[in-house]
């Protein structure tokens, strides 16, 4: 049983009382425990689309601050994937002043509400946080993720939130391509040296993954319109419903257009299939066009979207990433009965963090661990009736250094579904790759960059984010659009 927001707001309230004026010792941070994450309960939060976890209090997020040990060597800003200067603004969330501590991280990011809700901090700055060191548990570190996520919310909230300075014009006109995290911070670093920013999204609404991908309950999309807005302010130009490669190619920007440099960060969107028998079914969808109709087309609000939705009884879900757990918690959410991930590894090889893993199980949602889908059946009116699965034990590590599933001859049954979701991974788009002559891409189809630069084989033309690393996560995709900007204004400088 959860504790209610009142009573973590107490017990954090005791802890200032009980720490005020006394001058904490690196041990004495450490030992003051974590503070959980106020959320809805989850008999409620399953017949709702609204976010789960609902923030700190003011008095939890100055406790959080307060284990920051403000470590010299400062090891956090090493995970960071952007260089947020971590210590900086926890000090200032530290004494009460999260518009200063919120400035400190627009320095580096344009998008902390968002990274303080769905980024793994756990794998990233968290993990190399010495507090967790010194408890010997990651899940002891600094909740670094949830300060961030507080002093975003607070900004915005209270009409205190930064614009960033512009530099003089340089008369450089740089296009992005796409709007997802990468094209973000990549659109703000560039324009804040001066050049003209233009973007394209394929869309009608701007975002990208952190739109149609995430979803609501998990990343409310106000707030990716926030930042979307902060841009605009910024003098950026975004264009809707504009499909490069499609409605103009990158080489007709350049040459005919005048841009002087490209930026692709057009994602992974094309979803992978199993290519098993009856993938052809009614009643199979890809993650991607699932979370699609519910996150963007809103199709979970029958009373006000025409996005038509497939009633679930009972849905499989093939895969165990964050978007896995994202689908299967939206199949709750749409009524189904029955929600099923099924996986061909165990719990501890699921690739999704630990806390959307929990939320699942809270929400009634079942696991069929070492389990690899064969077949979907179905009936004579091409419906789905089910799944063949068949049991696997663990073998050798195979590549990604996870013990490879081994199937076990003998074991196959059919279980009843009406519906599956495939979620085992994107590939990228190829229209790009098949509209712009002399682009190199390896053989999944990800765009080959310079590692230092970013850019492509293709002159002028640079590429961050899915497009180069594959399906990745928010921060990482944010980090590349950061890599490449600074490459682009240097290329430009020298044009």
């Amino acid at each position: 049983m959860h504790a209610t927001r009142e009573e973590l707001d107490k017990k954090a309230i005791d802890i200032l009382n009980q720490y005020e004026g006394v001058k904490l010792t690196a041990k004495m941070r450490a030992d003051i425990p974590v503070q959980e994450m106020p959320a809805q309960d989850p008999m409620v939060r399953i017949t709702n689309m609204e976010e789960v976890n609902t923030g700190y209090t003011e008095s939890q997020v100055k406790v959080e601050a307060m284990r920051c040990l403000q470590c010299k060597n400062k090891p956090c800003i090493q995970g960071c994937p952007v260089g947020i200067d971590i210590p900086a603004f926890i000090a200032k969330a530290a004494e009460g002043d999260f518009a200063g501590a919120n400035a400190v991280i627009k320095e580096s990011s344009l998008l902390p509400s968002i990274c303080g809700r769905v980024c793994p901090q756990e794998s990233q700055c968290q993990l190399t946080c010495t507090v967790g060191k010194m408890q010997k548990d990651v899940n002891k570190a600094v909740s670094i993720g949830r300060i961030e996520r507080y002093v975003a919310d607070y900004s915005r909230e209270n009409n205190c939130d930064v614009t960033p300075e512009l530099a003089k014009s340089t008369s450089k006109k740089v296009a992005i391509v796409g709007t997802g995290p990468s094209s973000v911070s990549a659109a703000a670093d560039l324009r804040k040296a001066g050049h003209a920013v233009v973007m394209f999204e394929a869309l009608h609404k701007a975002g990208g993954v952190l739109v149609y991908g995430i979803p609501e309950f998990r990343l409310p999309k106000k707030l990716v319109q926030h930042e979307i807005d902060n841009l605009k302010k910024m003098g950026v130009e975004i264009n809707l419903n504009y499909l490069v490669g499609k409605t103009r190619t990158i080489e007709t920007l350049m040459i005919k257009d005048g841009f002087d440099a490209v930026f692709v960060g057009s994602g992974a969107g094309l979803p992978k299939f199993m290519n098993i028998s009856g993938e052809n079914l009614i009643g199979v969808f890809s993650a991607n066009e699932f979370l699609t109709r519910s996150n963007l087309m809103k199709a979970y609000n029958q009373n006000k979207s025409e996005t038509p939705l497939w009633k679930s009884e009972r849905v499989a879900i093939f895969g165990g990433g964050n978007v896995a757990m994202d689908a299967a918690r939206t199949a709750k959410r749409l009524g189904a009965k029955d929600v099923t991930v099924i996986y061909r590894r165990t719990e501890v090889e699921l690739p999704a963090r630990k806390e959307e893993v929990g939320h699942a199980k809270e929400e009634g949602i079942n696991f069929l661990m070492l389990n690899q889908p064969h077949d979907i059946i179905g009936n004579d009116k091409g419906h789905v009736t089910g799944v063949k699965v068949i049991t696997c034990e663990l073998g050798e590590p195979d590549a990604s250094g996870r013990r490879r599933p081994v199937e076990i001859e003998g074991t196959e049954q059919v279980l009843d579904f009406d519906t599956v979701v495939v979620s085992i991974g994107n590939s990228s788009n190829p229209l790009i790759k098949q509209t712009t002559p002399g682009i190199d891409t390896n053989k999944r189809g990800n765009f080959i960059v310079n590692e230092d630069t970013l850019e492509t084989s293709v002159p002028g033309v640079f590429a961050g984010g899915d497009i180069v690393l594959g399906a990745a996560t928010v921060i990482l995709a944010m980090g590349q659009g950061r890599q490449a900007a600074k490459a682009i204004n240097e290329y430009l400088a020298t044009k």
